[in-house]
């Protein structure tokens, strides 16, 4: 099971936050602490990657709720995750199912699988056909490579081609992608019994693919960063629709409310130094000294803003 961990953040992030983590006898998986003191049947699940553990963030959305409602909140969100990586840890879905409810975040759409790279549910993959291991990031790029645009196209046309066409294997594999997604997230809430409240969780809206004032709404294919988007990477509106009917509330965070967040060095004062490197060997040596990426603190205190009265609501208990 310990080779599951790409992604601790524990290592980049010391500096930053101590996200007091530990292992779960379960699943030898390492989670978000402290261990959680949920009593039978008396506690929330949260189910997502990145977003839900809440990186760069001392206080999660599962925190702040667990302290306004009076009862435990069992983060599981776990780097680079999808919703097959869950279906995976069937001792988790069972651990949820004796809860009262399951937030389950909208993960990203690169961290699922295809017919040419196999993820396990999170975001570094197998290729098929040798079974070297990239990064998602790596592997759409290979694959954009793989396929140029029609030799008789001139450079203008055959620019506009990548834009807005794209490669047909690519978007093969795209549609391939994306429905895989969907039905693993419809298998997961089928899976689970106890009321699921489903949460997208991000700076931008599901019908557009990036944020400010460069957003788009249209499908790219002239970068792997493009065709991505913002996270969660891949998802539109089509496949939010075809998945949150099969749960029992829906919960739309859209905020960039403290983003870009300054990292300050929680020993010095001054500002932090976050190297990936020093969390994923693949990934290359650069240093930054702010998160424009996860969600901020304060876009976690509006994620538990919304969460608030929808699990009230299903747990029975008064403001």
């Amino acid at each position: 099971m310990g080779e599951e961990h790409l992604s601790g953040y524990q290592a980049r992030d010391f500096a930053v936050v101590d996200y007091h983590m530990y292992q779960d006898d379960r699943t030898g998986l390492s989670f978000r602490g402290p261990p959680p003191a949920a009593q039978a049947g008396d506690y929330v699940t949260c189910f997502g990657a990145a977003q839900t553990f809440g990186c760069f963030c001392e206080h999660p959305f599962p925190e702040l709720l667990q302290d306004r409602l009076g009862m435990p909140f069992v983060n599981l969100g776990y780097g680079g995750a999808g919703p097959a990586f869950f279906l995976r840890y069937p001792q988790l879905i069972d651990f949820a199912n004796r809860g009262r409810a399951v937030i389950l975040q909208v993960m990203s759409g690169r961290s699922e699988s295809n017919s040419v790279y196999d993820s396990g549910g999170l975001e570094y993959v197998t290729r098929r056909s040798d079974n070297e291991r990239l990064s998602a990031q790596k592997a759409w790029a290979e694959l954009l490579a793989g396929e140029p645009p029609p030799a008789v196209l001139p450079r203008p046309l055959a620019k506009a081609w990548r834009m807005f066409v794209g490669p047909p294997r690519v978007r093969e594999v795209l549609a391939e992608t994306r429905a895989n997604w969907i039905a693993h997230n419809r298998e997961l809430m089928e899976r689970i019994t106890v009321p699921v409240i489903y949460l997208y969780f991000s700076r931008r809206a599901p019908n557009w693919h990036s944020t400010g004032r460069f957003a788009w709404w249209w499908q790219r294919y002239d970068s792997e960063n493009a065709m991505f988007g913002d996270y969660p990477q891949l998802v539109n509106q089509r496949m939010l629709d075809e998945t949150r009917g099969a749960a029992d509330d829906y919960v739309h965070c859209h905020s960039n409310r403290g983003s870009p967040q300054p990292l300050v060095d929680r020993f010095t004062g001054k500002p932090a130094r976050i190297d990936n490197s020093a969390d994923r060997k693949d990934l290359s040596v650069e240093t930054y000294s702010q998160n424009d990426y996860y969600p901020s603190p304060e876009m976690h205190v509006d994620a538990a803003d919304l969460l608030e009265p929808v699990l009230r609501r299903h747990l029975g208990t008064p403001k």
